[in-house]
Formats: C-alpha cells, structure tokens, sequence
C-alpha cells in the first residue's frame, strides 16, 4: 500500500492504493487524510478503474495537419516536437517593450491550460515554467 492523493481535482483526497505485481488492485479513501478523512467523490473512488483500464493510451499520439490518422511517436521525439514549437512560438511572438519603450518581455503567442487530472504541484510547476518563458495566459484548475 503506498499513500497518495487523488488527480481529480484541487481538493486533494488522501487516497490508499493498493498494489501487487506492479498493478494497481484498489485504491480507498485514506482515514488518515485530515482533507478528506477517509472519504473520495464517486470519481475518486473510481480511480482504479482509470488506472487500469484496457482503453488507456500508452504510446503517445500524433496526428499531424490535415491528417486524418493517429501516428504513433516515440515519447522523445513528442518532446522535441513539444519544444521546438514552443521556443519557435516565443521567439516569433516575443514583445520586449511596448510603442513607448516600456518593458513587457511577454508572449501572448501561447496559452497554457492545466487540468484537473494532474495535480496541484504540477500546474504549480507549469504555471511557474510558463509565466518564467513569457506567457500571459495561464490557467488550471488547480487555482481553485
């Protein structure tokens, strides 16, 4: 059994989840949680169910403009991709200062959208890399 908390949302539930075999067999509200103290949502209960279930992508996915088939890319080349879009987007639309010669160094080439299924570090971690390259649109639901 390792502790931890659910991906669901902002509230942050102490789950119990059980493991055997490298495989998660149950996962249970945590009593110990002073957030939740034992209890999940109908979603959070159900979490094993998104763990192990036979319709979860494992391989990244990839369908390129125009396509009209999904493409299967190695994680590494999905990452480049990721970031070669990303710095070519912020030098393009990169503003330093405005008509008046007062700084901005902003983007406003990129939106970031965090979600409820990863949790509150990681869009804390997001928000931070993003606002640090520039971006002025920043959301998750993290905030909440």
């Amino acid at each position: 059994m390792v502790r931890s908390i659910c991906p669901y949302c902002a509230v942050g539930c102490g789950q119990k989840v059980f493991v055997k075999d490298e495989r998660v067999v149950q996962i249970e509200g945590d009593r110990d949680s002073p957030i939740s103290r034992g209890r999940l949502c109908p979603k959070g209960a159900a979490s094993a169910g998104y763990v192990n279930s036979p319709l979860r992508e494992q391989k990244v996915k990839y369908r390129p403009p125009h396509g009209t088939e999904w493409q299967e890319l190695e994680l590494e080349t999905a990452m480049d991709m990721i970031a070669e879009r990303v710095i070519g987007t912020r030098e393009e639309s990169w503003e330093d200062v405005n008509g008046d010669g007062q700084p901005l160094r902003r983007t406003l080439g990129f939106a970031v959208l965090g979600g409820a299924t990863l949790d509150s570090e990681e869009n804390y971690l997001i928000k931070k890399f993003f606002s640090a390259a520039g971006a002025v649109s920043i959301e998750n639901q993290a905030r909440i």
